[in-house]
């Protein structure tokens, strides 16, 4: 199992090359790593007039796809921090989606980094 720092360095590399997919779709990055009372969101944008909250996954080796690792639970949290941010914004009447950034195989010749618009909608 990789370490605290090795999980890191991926987390951070992850989140790099997802803010290049993005920018290279139109997305207007306005936060990475934002910290709320809950956690912290990976990426906040702008994309096609919606406030987009971003989840960013990243796998190393072949053990399934990064999309698999978001849990219900992980879901619901990205929801009250999203909800966190814009109330903090005064933004609550903003339209927004949650995508999600997949990126499998990561640092590898094969890997696959896959943007996913509306991944999840969280209701009330």
């Amino acid at each position: 199992m990789p370490d605290r720092s090795d999980r890191q360095s991926i987390g951070i590399l992850g989140e790099s090359l997802a803010c290049d997919a993005l920018r290279a779709r139109g997305y207007a990055i306005l936060a990475t790593r934002y910290r709320t009372r809950f956690g912290e969101i990976d990426i906040v944008s702008e994309h096609a007039g919606m406030l987009v909250f971003v989840e960013v996954k990243a796998r190393r080796g072949p053990e399934g796809s990064a999309v698999d690792a978001i849990s219900p639970a992980k879901r619901r949290r990205v929801a009250s921090m999203a909800l966190d941010y814009l109330a903090w914004m005064r933004k609550l009447d903003t339209p927004c989606r949650f995508d999600v950034v997949a990126i499998d195989r990561i640092g590898t010749d094969e890997m696959t980094i896959r943007v996913i618009e509306d991944a999840w909608v969280m209701d009330g």
